[in-house]
């Protein structure tokens, strides 16, 4: 996977990244625009809200056209997305007119768009690294890849911050970013000509094969778990800038998001870059019961706290936690059924729609008692990914004992 032709994957799923820059962006739209933390968190709804619209149409059409269209498809979506602001004046030097909403309406459409694109990327992406990996190696080589969506996450946490004190550019400079990575993508991708396995099928994915196979227990099992957990890691992206501001007195755009960072979503890149490795040690089922408990301690430290430093390290300890988790949960589930792999795929892309619903949640207990209290609704979704990676083990073992 490290070869050079894989370079350009790598860039697509750095563009998958993007669509998490929701997540910040609740903060600064937040401070920008005179937002309550519910209004604000209409950013990650509608981006997430793709997922769950386009996913399972989207495995469907991957089924017929093949990975390199769907991409393809996704990338293009997503650079009209970024054009949108970037066209309408917002490119670092945004001046809000408090009397019209009609920039932040604008900026609503982008991520609409930018969410469609993702949740397209991801339904191609995430199969497509199983066909140029070697037998066994799924899990670690998707690992590595979603290392490189947690560096397109990490632009709306480190773009605002430096450019503004570098040049006085405000935060909607990460669309004309954004919108040049995923140019390069598009052409470096279609310029190396990365093709694709296509397995050999007399039959074709529809809509009813799709829900059909919610039946299995373990696959509606693994399913919620990819809900449960991108609702949580945006929920925690978005609420741990707020935490840091309303509770410490952390400035948002100058400092809370580089904090959030650094503790946050650097651990969660070094956990999926470095998962290769782990996994020669500890078997993927195994694994996923070890990260759901480390994230549960680190929640647990940021609800039983007003120290700023045992919050910060309670980040910390969830970014460490949650690095596996999503490519775990994926490759899993794909591995135990691979000829139904774009079905598969379209069914847990959907469930990424948690991004939607639990960070609205997690804002709304927040308005209602306090930022720290609502930490209570990610705890409550982790520990359901521990008793996630328990079923998992438990089935190995029984097959082996079989």
């Amino acid at each position: 996977m490290l070869h050079k032709q894989f370079l350009p994957v790598y860039l697509i799923f750095l563009s998958m990244g993007m669509v998490d820059a929701a997540g910040p962006m609740v903060s600064l739209a937040r401070e920008s625009f005179t937002l309550s933390i519910t209004a604000a968190t209409l950013l990650p709804f509608l981006g997430y809200l793709m997922f769950g619209v386009l996913s399972i149409p989207m495995g469907i059409l991957q089924d017929k056209k093949g990975k390199v269209f769907i991409l393809n498809l996704g990338l293009g979506i997503m650079l009209a997305g970024l054009l949108i602001p970037v066209l309408s004046g917002m490119y670092g030097k945004m001046t809000v007119d408090t009397s019209s909403m009609g920039q932040f309406y604008r900026i609503l459409s982008a991520v609409l768009l930018i969410g469609a694109g993702g949740a397209i990327l991801q339904v191609g992406g995430n199969p497509f690294v199983r066909d140029v990996s070697e037998e066994g190696h799924y899990s670690k080589n998707l690992s590595r890849a979603q290392a490189f969506i947690t560096i397109g996450s990490s632009l709306g946490f480190l773009v605002p911050p430096l450019l503004f004190n570098l040049f006085g550019l405000d935060w909607s400079i990460l669309f004309p970013v954004n919108a040049s990575i995923v140019l390069v993508a598009i052409l470096w991708f279609n310029l190396a000509k990365v093709s694709e396995v296509k397995p050999k099928k007399t039959d074709h994915a529809t809509v009813k094969s799709c829900l059909a196979l919610l039946k299995n227990g373990y696959v509606l099992a693994m399913v919620l778990g990819i809900f449960t957990y991108c609702g949580v890691e945006i929920a925690l992206a978005s609420h741990a800038p707020i935490l840091l501001n309303d509770k410490f007195g952390i400035s948002v755009e100058k400092l809370g998001l580089v904090i959030s960072w650094s503790l946050f979503y650097l651990p969660i890149f070094l956990g999926r870059f470095f998962g290769s490795f782990i996994m020669k040690f500890i078997a993927p089922s195994r694994l996923l019961i070890v990260t759901g408990l480390f994230a549960v301690l680190g929640v647990l430290a940021i609800l039983f706290t007003n120290s700023l430093a045992m919050a910060l390290a309670g980040i910390l300890i969830i970014g460490l936690g949650f690095a596996n988790i999503f490519p775990l949960i994926f490759s899993l589930t794909i591995d135990n059924m691979p000829r139904h792999q774009n079905e598969l795929s379209g069914l847990m892309v959907t469930m990424i729609v948690g991004g939607t619903f639990i960070p609205m949640i997690m804002g709304a207990v927040a308005d209602i008692t306090s930022i720290t209290f609502a930490f209570v609704v990610p705890l409550v979704c982790l520990g359901y990914i521990t008793f996630l990676g328990i079923i998992n083990y438990n089935k190995k073992h029984k097959i082996h004992e079989g």
